[in-house]
């Protein structure tokens, strides 16, 4: 300090003695400088008065050192502030940049983000790695942090080529040569579809489903006696599986519709009616059960006009077969008819090329790995073939037919079972044919890219909406307390804090038994999606809350009870196993695992777990009147009309009035039931 003090005080002498020189350079009298110089410095003053021609030298040295000082001061000045500047990391950044991505960009730690955007307007709490940031939270993370920030549209105009694989265009006409007709029978449960089925192709199927509904889609090929064939799609009956018959419809060319003729059109009557008509497919009317004496043709004819479903008896071009499948009488009629139409429909297909064709189920084989059953509408699969179907590709490794017999080849309208597939792709996704496993890698890896760009378009919307509401609740937030003075705003903050403290165990238990977190495996994926799509008709929220914790294809496995531990949830099994280590690992853990073949027992059960949830209800019910009486002081057993008797009560605050009646009852806690009703 002492030196720092020491040049600043020879500076301001050295500036002193400038001004005196240039006093000097104007012909001052020397006796005015001789007088200056001798009090402040005494050497150069008599070196001055001695030898005047040397002024000029003596100036031109002193404005030299002071030119000297003053720009080395500015390059200490302008280096310091250079350094300034470089200290400021520069950090690259573009619209809808994620957490992690930001944290990696500016070389900090995701936890360093999260810090930096504490104490704002954004839900810390619904934030995620993969989370996208807006452009003000980017800002405000860069801002704390002291960088820099340098925007680029890199992200957001790097355009990845389209390398997803499509079907070929329409072949020639010359090329396509007839192939089987593809058909659906659908109709109401109980209406005799799978005996219809059973009959024709002479197996045992409805034997060995379970309380004999169909569980999921069965393709099958069935060859008649005159050498035609025909493909039967078997579609549950159920109404919970209506949109696996609407994709059903969607790969068909013709729909047996099944009614009862002892009952009519019913509800899953109509949906298939309207899955038929969205598809542009046309029917074949199979009126079943005309064995039985109740049975009415006429009427179910009838009943079917107000659908717009008009028979040839009545000038339509529907045509009708009396038929009973439990008999097996006129079911060569209805394939004959069936035939006819599909030869009026003249429906013909491209066997060469690279395959197409559609996913109608999948499920998981432990021998096997994952299967699917798929129909061919074009092209020829065979073995080695490299297929693609949504996010999944398979080199084809083996090919079965519904009887489990391996086949080599199946041309179109075929149903077939194929192995070999990575990954399980879902019921319903389009199969395609390409060239190599490279391309098929290629295809996936467009196709996930394209979905996880679809999701950051949401995730981008959603985050903007939380934004909005964020700001909204900040400024309702200030107008709150923006007229209150200190004292008022620390009171009404303490109040709303007390009333946001933690539940108490009484009150977690209350509401933990509000919500019912499930888990929900099955044997195949569309009867996964079925038991999904009964989820979705809950309407009972304000009631229980319905948590879908998981869902996937294949037996109980320890990650599911696992899951159903952490979140006291319950397993709900369909068509599927729980082995012995399962069970008993789930019995120690004290999780639920109900295991179901039949759909509509499962949504039952599922309707009697939620109404355990509910608080029971108590009603009241009458007894009678009093067992005791006096009459004066004698006690009796009956009063008769117009005598008055004495009655004692424990309760002091009753008053009695005229009119009054007295009643004895009890009150019962009843078990609440849920209001959901899944349709059926």
């Amino acid at each position: 300090m002492n030196q720092k003090i020491l040049k600043l005080e020879n500076l301001l002498r050295f500036r002193t003695l400038c001004r005196q020189l240039h006093g000097l350079g104007q012909r001052r009298p020397l006796a005015q400088w001789r007088h200056l110089f001798s009090s402040v410095y005494p050497v150069w003053t008599a070196q001055l008065c001695v030898r005047p021609w040397q002024t000029d030298v003596l100036i031109g040295a002193a404005l030299s050192q002071y030119r000297l000082l003053v720009t080395k001061k500015e390059e200490r000045l302008r280096k310091s502030q250079l350094s300034s500047t470089k200290s400021k990391k520069e950090v690259e950044v573009w619209i809808g940049i994620t957490i992690e991505e930001l944290a990696r960009a500016m070389d900090k730690d995701i936890d360093y983000i999260y810090e930096a955007l504490m104490n704002t307007a954004i839900d810390i709490d619904s934030l995620e790695a993969n989370s996208h940031l807006d452009e003000v939270w980017i800002k405000e993370v860069i801002k704390k942090a002291g960088m820099k920030i340098k925007w680029s549209k890199l992200k957001q105009d790097k355009v990845r080529e389209n390398k997803d694989a499509v079907r070929r265009p329409q072949a020639d006409a010359a090329l396509l040569t007839p192939r089987s007709p593809v058909v659906t029978i659908m109709g109401h449960v109980d209406h005799g579809k799978t005996t219809l089925l059973d009959k024709l192709r002479k197996t045992q199927v409805a034997a060995m489903e379970a309380g004999g509904i169909t569980q999921h889609i069965g393709a099958f090929l069935v060859s008649l006696p005159s050498g035609e064939k025909i493909t039967f799609l078997d579609t549950p009956g159920h109404a919970a599986f209506s949109a696996m018959r609407a994709r059903g419809a969607q790969v068909t060319d013709i729909i047996i519709l099944v009614v009862a003729a002892d009952d009519g059109v019913m509800k899953q009557t109509v949906e298939s009616i309207q899955h038929a008509k969205d598809a542009q497919v046309p029917i074949v009317l199979a009126i079943n059960k005309c064995d039985k004496a109740e049975a009415d043709p006429e009427k179910v004819k009838k009943e079917l006009l107000a659908y717009d479903v008009v028979c040839e008896d009545y000038g339509g071009d529907v045509q009708a077969v009396h038929v009973s499948a439990l008999t097996g009488d006129n079911l060569m009629a209805l394939a004959e008819a069936t035939i006819a139409l599909a030869e009026m429909l003249e429906l013909k297909a491209d066997p060469t090329g690279p395959v197409e064709g559609t996913v109608i189920e999948s499920f998981t084989d432990k021998g096997r790995g994952p299967v699917t059953t798929a129909i061919i509408q074009r092209g020829t699969l065979r073995k080695g073939s490299i297929l693609v179907a949504g996010k999944s590709w398979a080199k084809v490794r083996l090919m079965f037919d519904e009887n489990g017999k391996t086949v080599n080849e199946a041309s179109p309208s075929m149903p077939v079972g194929i192995t070999g597939w990575r990954d399980l792709p879902s019921a319903g996704d389009e199969i395609l044919e390409v060239e190599s496993e490279p391309r098929a890698r290629e295809v996936v890896d467009w196709r996930k890219y394209e979905q996880e760009q679809e999701k950051n378009i949401e995730d981008l919307k959603m985050i903007e909406e939380k934004r909005k509401e964020h700001q909204e609740a900040h400024r309702k937030a200030r107008e709150k307390y923006g007229t209150l003075n200190w004292k008022e705003r620390s009171f009404m903050k303490y109040q709303e804090k007390k009333e946001q403290k933690p539940l108490k165990s009484k009150e977690k238990t209350e509401r933990d038994s509000n919500v019912l977190p499930i888990i929900i495996k099955g044997d195949v994926d569309g009867s996964v999606e079925a038991i999904l799509n009964i989820m979705d008709t809950y309407d009972a929220s304000h009631e229980c809350e319905l948590e879908l914790v998981h869902f996937g294809v294949g037996d109980i496995s320890e990650n599911d009870v696992n899951l159903a531990e952490t979140f006291r949830g319950v397993i709900f099994g369909f068509n599927v196993n729980a082995g012995n280590v399962i069970q008993q690992s789930a019995a120690k853990k004290r999780v639920k695992i109900k295991l179901h073949k039949i759909i509509y027992r499962l949504v039952e059960d599922l309707q009697e777990e939620l109404s355990s949830r509910l608080p029971c209800t108590v009603e009241e019910h009458p007894i009678g009147s009093l067992t005791s009486l006096k009459h004066h002081k004698d006690d009796v057993s009956v009063i008769k009309t117009g005598m008055d008797c004495g009655l004692s009560l424990d309760e002091e605050k009753i008053e009695f009035k005229v009119g009054d009646e007295i009643v004895c009852y009890e009150e019962k806690e009843v078990l609440a039931k849920t209001s959901w009703d899944p349709g059926f």
